[in-house]
């Protein structure tokens, strides 16, 4: 993200638009495991909560710093679309008749402000993805791949695609990388102690959009 987001900056490092496409997919993913991960029904309601008032606190919060670095932008920042995503996943499971009634909720939201959500209707369905890809080891990993490729769709890059241009291969490439490695990373142990992420990671969104914004700022006034 932090990459993807550097090109703000420097427009000239457009190449870094490629490894940005891994992000969005990899928040998806934590979503999906922190969906699937076994808890007694108090907790699990509890963390749900309390892990959807986070994102739409920090939504709220986000929206502003977005706008100052994103110029004109079509859509709103990436959180709301985490916030429905979460909710439709969760409605998946077999839980409360509430639950599935919030999960269509946030379906006919996402469908009515697709075009108002960062990647759009199918950017939602992608947590909802890569909870059934975790259910089937084997190939589910196709699923969330293929929803990644739609959710980054913008036909100038998928023409361009098409017509084989390296740097829009690449970016349609990476989006449909990003849901298999992000699953091969997740089920890899690494060798070393891993640090959970605490309620300061939410914090960094809005955080690196002020920074980078004020250093834009600041690079152009020294031109």
């Amino acid at each position: 993200m932090l990459l993807d987001h550097l090109r703000l900056v420097w427009p000239q490092r457009i190449w870094l638009y490629v490894p940005g496409r891994l992000a969005f997919p990899f928040f998806c993913l934590i979503l999906a495991v922190n969906l699937a991960r076994p808890r007694p029904e108090a907790l699990r309601r509890a963390a749900l909560a309390r892990y959807c008032g986070w994102l739409l606190a920090f939504a709220l919060l986000s929206e502003w710093p977005y706008r100052l670095l994103v110029d004109a932008p079509d859509s709103f920042n990436v959180l709301p679309t985490l916030a429905l995503g979460l909710l439709l996943a969760n409605g998946v499971r077999p839980y409360s008749p509430a639950e599935r009634l919030l999960a269509l909720v946030a379906l006919g939201v996402a469908l009515t402000l697709g075009e108002r959500l960062m990647f759009g209707t199918a950017g939602v369905l992608l947590p909802t993805a890569f909870l059934l890809a975790l259910r089937c080891p084997r190939w589910g990993w196709l699923l969330p791949a293929g929803v990644a490729v739609v959710a980054n769709y913008w036909p100038p890059i998928y023409v361009d695609a098409l017509l084989g241009q390296r740097f829009a291969l690449s970016v349609v490439f990476a989006c449909f990388l990003a849901a298999p490695l992000g699953l091969l990373l997740l089920r890899l142990a690494p060798g070393f102690p891993v640090a959970p992420l605490r309620h300061w990671a939410y914090a960094f969104y809005p955080g690196h959009l002020l920074l980078l914004y004020g250093l834009r700022e600041w690079l152009r006034e020294g031109t």
